[in-house]
C-alpha cells in the first residue's frame, strides 16, 4: 500500500482532518514538511513580547489550539513574577493560527495570524516556525476600564532540544 494511502488511513481512523494532509509519490523521499506529523512538530514553544516569555501552542483534534502564555507581571504587586495565561479558545485552520487567553491580573491577549517557515535551518535553531501576526493586550483597571493594544508580532519557535519534554 503506498505510504500516502497509509497516512489517509491512519488520519481518517485517528479524526485528522483531512485537510492537514499532503499527498506525495511514494517513489520521493520522506520529507519532514509533508503529512499530518508535521504539524504536531510545528506547534510547540515559542518566544513571546520580552526575553525569558514564552508561548506554548498544542494543536488538538480538529485543528483545535490550547496552550498558555507564559509572562511577567507588570503591576506593583505582580512585577516579575511570572503570570500564565491559558488559553480560553484557539483554532489553527490551514497555516491560520488564533487564540485567546484569560484574564489573569486585569490582562488578557488576543492573536490572529499566521503559522510561516522561519529562518532557521533545522528544527534544533532558534526561528524554525515563526507565527506571525496581530497580537492585542487587553488590561482592565481598579475602576473597571478596559484599553487595548495593537501590534504586529513575530514569534519564534524555540530551538527543538529547548522545548519542553513530552509526556
Amino acid at each position: 500500500m503506498p505510504i500516502c494511502t497509509i497516512r489517509v488511513l491512519c488520519a481518517a481512523a485517528c479524526g485528522v482532518p483531512p485537510l492537514r494532509l499532503v499527498a506525495r509519490r511514494t517513489d520521493e523521499p520522506e520529507s519532514a514538511e509533508t503529512g499530518f506529523e508535521s504539524w504536531s512538530r510545528l506547534l510547540r514553544m515559542y518566544s513571546f513580547l520580552r526575553d525569558g516569555e514564552f508561548v506554548q501552542v498544542t494543536v488538538e483534534d480538529h485543528g483545535r489550539v490550547t496552550g498558555f502564555v507564559s509572562r511577567f507581571g507588570d503591576s506593583e504587586s505582580d512585577r516579575g513574577v511570572f503570570l500564565d495565561h491559558f488559553f480560553k479558545s484557539g483554532k489553527l485552520d490551514a497555516n491560520q493560527l488564533a487564540f485567546t487567553t484569560d484574564t489573569v491580573h486585569g490582562v488578557s491577549f488576543e492573536f490572529q495570524g499566521t503559522v510561516e517557515r522561519g529562518d532557521g535551518k533545522s528544527r534544533s535553531d532558534e526561528a524554525y516556525y515563526v507565527l506571525k501576526g496581530t497580537l492585542v493586550e487587553s488590561t482592565t483597571d481598579e475602576a473597571k476600564k478596559t484599553s487595548s493594544r495593537s501590534r504586529e508580532v513575530a514569534l519564534k519557535s524555540f530551538p527543538q532540544d529547548m522545548a519542553p519534554p513530552r509526556e
